[in-house]
């Protein structure tokens, strides 16, 4: 089934609205068709599944591959009505997976996840109102507003993992909520020249104003000492927004989910680094965690969860 997920036109000729009859496909195939496509859409996937628990493997698999056709049908299809359709398709899919019998491998292999979980179906549905959000708004006028877009494009995914990983309290969402937004955030500001490119901006306009960077120099990608001082700032904000969830391995059961949490948290803070370590200069060149990098954070998140796991309650905060 491998050479079904080539591409999201490519899934959309098999498993499509338009597909009067789809293959057969039995829950077995349904999980692999998963595992396939989260290993061919991100290089790390393979390492966080040897981390994670066994048992977590195919359900986190399910997750990831319903948010990737989800994420594709938003920003891959190239025309923002047709994306609006798709993504209405895909709700009923999910409606589908809830309450009705399934027929695309992804529904079908989440299905079962959602069951064994008890998974709610909010983060979902909120998971879609951000991608159908990204097909009219491309610019945000208050730091307010973009956190109340990053809490339905990137917290809900923390919400459906901490279920998964059996640590859902108040405590636990609200640092997962932390981490999430704060990495969605350094992802924002790692990418401020391909979203700029793309039509987006989430450098909000009142964050512009106040250091002095006018609409001509955004639209002409100009580096200016307010911008440079704008990237500091949006840098360091974002950056105590992830500090704040940064005991949230310590709050979770069990070894390797928590250093999977670790190691995300990680991520975004190295994001922030890299950014710092070019001058905040995001126009000229895109900052970038390289290999090393990752083997040094996983060689840290490993230390800090034996740490946590011989004195219980530190550890939590290493870099």
């Amino acid at each position: 089934m491998a050479a079904e997920i080539t591409g999201v036109e490519a899934g959309l000729a098999v498993w499509g609205p338009e597909v009067l009859q789809r293959p057969d496909c039995s829950l077995q195939q349904a999980h692999a068709y998963c595992l396939d496509l989260a290993k061919n859409h991100y290089e790390n996937f393979p390492l966080l599944l040897w981390m994670c628990p066994h048992r977590l493997r195919r359900p986190l698999a399910a997750v990831y591959a319903w948010c990737r056709w989800a994420d594709d049908l938003a920003d891959e299809i190239g025309n923002c009505q047709r994306s609006l359709e798709l993504l209405d398709w895909w709700r009923e899919e999910l409606d589908a997976c809830f309450t009705g019998d399934p027929t695309h491998p992804v529904t079908l292999a989440l299905q079962q996840t959602v069951g064994d979980f008890r998974l709610d179906r909010q983060p979902f549905d909120h998971l879609l109102e951000a991608f159908s959000t990204d097909q009219s708004v491309h610019r945000y006028d208050t730091f307010d507003q973009l956190l109340g877009y990053c809490r339905n494009s990137a917290n809900p995914v923390g919400r459906i993992v901490l279920r998964l990983a059996g640590g859902h309290d108040d405590s636990a969402v609200a640092c997962s909520d932390a981490i999430c937004t704060g990495l969605q955030l350094a992802n924002f500001l790692q990418d401020v020249r391909r979203d700029h490119d793309a039509g987006r901006v989430y450098l909000p306009r009142e964050d512009l104003e106040r250091f002095g960077y006018d609409e001509t120099s955004l639209a002409s990608q100009v580096t200016t000492d307010g911008f440079l001082e704008l990237m500091r700032f949006e840098v360091e904000r974002a950056r105590e927004i992830l500090e704040g969830g940064r005991r949230l391995p310590t709050l979770l059961p069990g070894f390797r989910m928590p250093m999977v949490v670790d190691l995300f948290a990680r991520g975004g803070a190295k994001i922030l680094d890299r950014i710092e370590a070019v001058g905040f200069r995001v126009w000229e060149q895109r900052p970038v965690v390289r290999r090393r990098d990752v083997a040094s954070m996983v060689l840290r998140a490993l230390v800090a969860g034996l740490t946590r796991t011989v004195s219980p309650g530190r550890g939590g905060r290493s870099r």
